[in-house]
């Protein structure tokens, strides 16, 4: 039997890197996945491969929240997890982060989270159960002065998550928040600029091996939260980062 037999998740963000990994993994444990994305061909691909259904999927847009929920009610009846995956990264001190720029990373990583906690509540609210995993980041914990519009989104996720694990615990439904660290996707070739020295000068950064993590590391994390074997944790925070802010 898999951990997730007879759930069903939505994971947005999921054509690709850490997403299409908890995709995959949710998948392998029995559930039935929507995989959202604004790409719309890698993510048809992804839920081809695991059995499961693609919706095309701003997260910023509430009319694209709502046609998310009614497209897994209508393929699966219910919805018992959520999995704000979605984020973007973009460089940028106080100094030289434009308004513009600002509002479009929290408009995709703070404001999407809001919105998918908020469609999927009602349904999880009737069924009395339902666990939402946020995916926050290191840059949730502590100062992050060369990615200032990322390192406030993540700190708001963080803070919307113990918020929202508040008021819906008494429905018994668990709301937890995820902070990696140094990950190896296609978003820390925007955070090295593609320099290979970078990348390396990073990893060292790492005390777990001077590596890192694999995406399928987080996911395993994202499942666990997913599953029973959490059944007692909400608002919580669960940093996966190889030891980097312990230093």
């Amino acid at each position: 039997m898999g951990k997730l037999d007879g759930r069903v998740a939505i994971i947005t963000g999921a054509a690709r890197g850490q997403g299409e990994r908890e995709a995959r993994l949710f998948a392998s444990e029995g559930a039935k996945v929507v995989v959202t994305d604004v790409l719309a061909e890698q993510g048809q691909r992804v839920a081809a491969d695991i059995g499961g259904t693609f919706v095309r999927h701003d997260v910023t847009s509430e009319a694209d929240w709502a046609a998310v929920v009614d497209a897994a009610k209508a393929a699966y009846g219910t919805i018992d997890i959520l999995v704000n995956n979605a984020g973007i990264y973009r460089k940028g001190t106080l100094r030289n982060t434009t308004l513009e720029e600002y509002r479009f990373v929290v408009d995709v990583n703070q404001v999407g989270v809001f919105l998918g906690m908020q469609a999927v509540a009602p349904v999880m609210i009737e069924a009395k159960r339902g666990s939402i995993v946020n995916i926050s980041s290191i840059a949730g914990m502590l100062g992050t002065p060369v990615s200032f519009a990322y390192g406030a989104s993540k700190w708001a996720v963080r803070g919307m998550t113990k918020a929202a694990a508040l008021d819906l615990g008494r429905f018994n439904i668990r709301v937890n928040s995820i902070h990696p660290g140094l990950i190896d996707t296609d978003m820390m070739t925007e955070v090295t600029g593609g320099e290979e020295d970078r990348f390396e000068r990073m990893q060292r950064t790492v005390p777990l091996s001077g590596r890192m993590a694999k995406p399928e590391e987080i996911a395993s994390v994202a499942l666990f939260l997913a599953s029973d074997d959490s059944s007692y944790a909400t608002g919580a925070e669960f940093v996966i980062d190889g030891g980097v802010i312990a230093q």
